[in-house]
C-alpha cells in the first residue's frame, strides 16, 4: 500500500486529512511540503504534517499534485505550528497561515521574470561596425551601451538607446546579442545608497553584554539574555556584533523591531553592517517585493532578517541568534488568531531551533523582568549613555496650575514649554512634540443641548479631521462632514474640544511663525515613502518641530534633538486597564530617550493633570526599578500578570441580548468544568462596548497555566452552540482589555 500523507488543507477546520501519496510522487513529496489534494466536490491545496502506516478509512484519496517541489515547512516549524495552536487555542490551518506570508501562500504568486541582453561576445571588427552605424545607428547605439555597462534589462536598454525592441531582435538574428530570460528580483532596498560601515569600540558594559551573548549562541546556557539598557546606551552595536559573531560561525540571525520603529534610519544601521546578507520583511513591502524577500531567505541568499513580528518566521537556516528590541511593545501581539506575542514565541522558536534569545529594551515588560529577577533569563544591564552622554533632564509640569486665570481654559502649551522651544529654535536646535491622539478635536460638541457626536457602530466619540473638514471614528473608520445644525435641538453652532496633532500643529504654527513644522501620524503617513521622507527631512536639519504620535517616540536617533515635550502625558491613564500605569511609564521612558542624544544635553518637559501619579514620577526620575517593584507588588495582590497568565473571551455580534446570553451561557460551563485554581470573572460589556456596528461582552479567565483554561475551554466551545452571529475571541496572554 502507498504511504499515507496526513495533510493539513488550508480551511480552518482543526483537522488533519489522510491522503495516499501516488507513486510516482512517493519521492518528492516530503514533510512539510505542498499539495494539491481532492477535497469533497472540489480541490484545496495543503501542506503534509505527518505520514503514517495506517488509516482508519479504507477509501483514502490521492495526493493530486506537488506544488512546490521543496518543502516549504521544516519539521521544526511545524513543531512551532502545533505550539501555536495548542498554546493560544487556535486551530493548526490558522497557525500555519501565520508561519507563511500571504504572498507566499497566494494563488498565483510567483516571481516576476525580465528579458536580459547581453554581448554575444567582442564587439565586431571596425570595418563591420562603420558599416552598421551607416545602416542602423540605433543598432551600433545598443552595441555602444552594452560595451559600456554590461548585461541590461530589455526594458532599461530601450530607453538608454531611445530604440524599439526590433533593433535588438535584429541584433540577436545577427548572432551579435543574447536574449536570456531571468528572475528580476524586488529589492526594497534597490534605490538607497548606503555606505557600508565597521564595528564601534564597545565601552566596558558592552563588552560584558556581547560576551553573555556569545556564550549564549555558543552553549545555550543561557538561552534567553534580557539586556536592559537606556535609551542611547548602544544596544543596537551589541546587536550588530552579536549578529557578526553569528554569521562567521555559518550561522542566521533574525532581528524584530516594532513595525512602528522599522523606519529606515533602523533598516540602514544593518544594511550598512551586513549589505546584501539582510532581507526585509515588513507591512509597508509590496506583495511581490514580500514574496521575493521570503524566497531569498529561503534559498539561503540572505543570512539576516530585520522585520516586525512575522519576521519571526522567516525561513533561515541554522539559525543562531533571535533578537526582539524594544521587547516590552504592544505592537508584537498579532490582533487575528493565533493572537501570538512575537516575543514569547521568539523564545519558544529559540528553544526548538537550540539558539539563543536576546531581549533588550529600555523598559521591558514585568514579565520579562520578573523571569530575569527569577533566573529564568539572563540579565544584562547598560546603566549609562554611550561615551556618557548625561541622560535628558525630565521637568513636570502641573496643567492644573496653567488654568488661564480669567476663564479657566486649560492651556495646550505650558508657559515653561513655550520658553524652552522659543530657546531651542534660537540655538537652531531641533525639538519634538508628542501626542499620542490624532485628528484636530476629540469632542465635536452642541454647546446649546450638550450633543455629542458619536460614532452610530462603535461607542466612541467622532473626532474632528480640520483638513479634510470631516468627522471621524478611528474604531470603525466612518467619516462624514460635520453637521450643519445639531441633530438634537437644531442649534446652528458646535463646539471643537479636546486636542489631537492636527490641533498641536496649527497651534505652533501661530506660536512660533518661523519654524519649519511638520507632523507625523498615520494621517500624514499614507503614502509608501511619506514616513522615510519626514524622518529624512528633520534627519537634515530641513524641520525645526516635528510633532507626532507614537510612531516618533521609538527607534530614532537624531542628536540635533535637544527638546521632547509631552502635550498631556497622562492620557493612557485613563483607559480602564491593568497595563494602563506601565504602559504610561515605558512610553515616557521611550519618548523622553529621543533627547540629548549629540553633545548638547537634552531636556523633557512633560505635561499632565496627574503630576504625582508613581508612573508619571517614575519616568521624571528614569527610574525603571523603582517603578517595577511598586508595579509587581500591586500585580501580586490581584493576581495578574506575570503571576498568572490571563485569557480574555470576548463575544460580539449585532444584537446585544443576544450576546449577552451566550457570555453567560459560556460562563456557567465554564465554572462547572474548570479547575478551582482558575480565577473566572463573570461575563461583563467590554470597555469598548460596541465596535464596528457589533455588541462586546468580555470573560476574563487567571491561572499559573495556561493548559488548565484553555484544555477546558477548547472542550466547551465545542460542545456549546450559540445563536447565529455570535462571535468568540480567545486571547491568550492578553495585553489590552478594551
Amino acid at each position: 500500500m502507498p504511504p499515507i500523507a496526513k495533510v493539513v488543507v488550508e480551511i480552518a477546520l482543526d483537522r488533519e486529512f489522510d491522503y495516499q501519496v501516488p507513486a510516482e510522487l512517493s519521492a518528492s513529496v516530503r514533510l512539510g511540503s505542498r499539495v494539491q489534494v481532492p477535497f469533497g466536490r472540489t480541490t484545496a491545496r495543503g501542506y503534509v504534517v505527518g505520514f503514517a502506516d495506517h488509516s482508519a478509512r479504507t477509501d483514502l484519496k490521492q495526493i493530486a499534485a506537488l506544488i512546490s517541489p521543496k518543502p516549504l515547512l521544516t519539521e521544526t516549524m511545524l513543531k512551532l505550528a502545533r505550539w501555536l495552536a495548542d498554546y493560544y487555542a487556535a486551530t493548526i490551518e490558522q497557525a500555519i497561515r501565520t508561519l507563511l506570508p500571504c504572498a507566499v501562500r497566494r494563488k498565483g504568486a510567483g516571481f516576476r521574470e525580465r528579458t536580459l541582453v547581453t554581448l554575444a561576445g567582442a564587439l565586431p571588427d571596425k570595418t563591420t561596425l562603420a558599416a552598421l552605424r551607416r545602416r542602423s545607428p540605433k543598432q551600433a547605439a545598443i552595441l555602444d551601451i552594452l560595451q559600456q555597462e554590461g548585461e541590461l534589462p530589455l526594458a532599461a536598454l530601450l530607453r538608454a538607446a531611445r530604440t524599439t525592441p526590433s533593433a535588438i531582435r535584429s541584433l540577436a538574428e545577427k548572432k551579435m546579442v543574447i536574449l536570456a530570460r531571468a528572475t528580476a528580483w524586488r529589492d526594497p532596498l534597490a534605490d538607497q545608497v548606503i555606505l557600508p560601515t565597521e564595528p564601534l569600540t564597545l565601552f566596558p558594559e558592552q563588552a560584558t553584554a556581547l560576551s553573555l551573548v556569545k556564550q549564549a549562541i555558543d552553549t545555550l546556557k543561557p538561552s534567553v539574555v534580557l539586556l536592559h539598557g537606556v535609551t542611547g546606551s548602544g544596544k543596537t552595536e551589541v546587536y550588530l556584533q552579536a549578529i557578526r559573531f553569528c554569521l562567521d560561525q555559518g550561522r542566521g540571525a533574525i532581528v524584530l523591531v516594532p513595525e512602528i520603529a522599522l523606519t529606515p534610519q533602523t533598516v540602514e544601521r544593518f544594511y550598512s553592517r551586513f549589505g546584501e546578507a539582510i532581507a526585509v520583511l515588513h507591512s509597508h513591502l509590496s506583495d511581490g517585493e514580500r514574496h521575493d524577500e521570503w524566497y531569498r531567505i529561503y534559498e539561503g541568499r540572505a543570512r539576516v532578517v530585520i522585520g516586525a513580528r512575522s519576521a519571526l518566521f522567516a525561513p533561515v537556516e541554522r539559525l543562531g541568534l533571535i533578537v526582539v528590541d524594544e521587547e516590552h511593545e504592544s505592537s508584537y501581539k498579532q490582533a487575528e488568531s493565533p493572537r501570538y506575542n512575537a516575543r514569547d514565541v521568539a523564545v519558544m522558536r529559540g528553544r526548538l531551533e537550540s539558539c539563543a534569545v536576546l531581549l533588550g529594551s529600555a523598559s521591558p515588560a514585568l514579565e520579562s523582568f520578573c523571569n530575569a529577577r527569577n533566573g529564568k533569563y539572563a540579565l544584562c544591564e547598560l546603566t549609562h549613555r554611550v561615551d556618557h552622554r548625561q541622560m535628558p533632564r525630565v521637568r513636570i509640569v502641573d496643567l492644573r496650575q496653567e488654568a488661564q486665570p480669567t476663564t479657566g481654559a486649560i492651556l495646550i502649551f505650558s508657559r515653561e514649554l513655550v520658553a524652552a522651544i522659543h530657546q531651542r529654535l534660537d540655538q537652531a536646535e531641533q525639538v519634538i512634540l508628542f501626542l499620542n491622539r490624532r485628528g484636530f478635536a476629540t469632542t465635536v460638541l452642541c454647546p446649546a443641548c450638550g450633543y455629542v457626536a458619536v460614532c452610530t457602530h462603535c461607542a466612541v466619540k467622532m473626532t474632528y479631521h480640520k483638513g479634510a473638514d470631516e468627522v471621524r471614528c478611528h474604531i470603525c473608520g466612518r467619516a462624514q462632514r460635520p453637521p450643519a445644525r445639531c441633530p438634537k435641538c437644531l442649534a446652528p453652532t458646535f463646539k471643537f474640544s479636546g486636542i489631537g496633532t492636527q490641533r498641536v500643529e496649527a497651534i505652533s504654527r501661530a506660536i512660533f511663525p518661523k519654524a519649519r513644522i511638520e507632523r507625523m501620524d498615520s494621517d500624514t503617513t499614507t503614502h509608501k515613502h511619506a514616513y522615510s521622507r519626514i524622518l529624512g527631512d528633520f534627519k537634515a536639519g530641513k524641520i525645526d518641530i516635528l510633532i507626532g504620535t507614537q510612531m516618533i517616540a521609538k527607534g530614532l536617533h537624531f542628536p540635533g534633538v535637544t527638546l521632547v515635550g509631552v502635550i498631556y502625558a497622562d492620557l493612557p491613564l485613563h483607559l480602564p486597564d491593568f497595563r494602563s500605569a506601565e504602559r504610561t511609564f515605558q512610553l515616557l521612558l521611550q519618548v523622553a530617550g529621543r533627547a540629548g542624544r549629540g553633545d548638547v544635553p537634552g531636556e523633557v518637559i512633560v505635561q499632565t493633570f496627574a503630576p504625582f501619579n508613581p508612573a508619571i514620577q517614575a519616568a521624571r526620575r528614569l527610574d525603571y526599578l523603582s517603578f517595577y517593584d511598586q508595579e509587581l507588588a500591586a500585580r501580586q495582590e490581584l493576581r495578574y500578570p506575570p503571576f498568572a497568565h490571563l485569557v480574555c473571551l470576548t463575544l460580539s455580534g449585532l444584537l446585544a441580548e443576544a450576546v449577552q446570553r451566550a457570555a453567560q451561557t459560556l460562563a456557567e460551563r465554564l465554572e462547572q468544568i474548570l479547575p478551582k485554581t482558575v480565577i473566572l470573572s463573570p461575563p461583563i460589556p467590554a470597555p469598548l462596548s460596541r465596535a464596528k456596528g457589533q455588541y462586546r461582552f468580555q470573560i476574563v479567565m487567571r491561572s499559573t497555566s495556561v493548559k488548565t483554561m484553555t484544555a477546558p475551554l477548547k472542550e466547551t466551545l465545542k460542545t456549546t452552540r450559540f445563536a447565529p452571529g455570535v462571535r468568540i475571541i480567545v486571547d491568550v496572554d492578553a495585553l489590552s482589555m478594551m
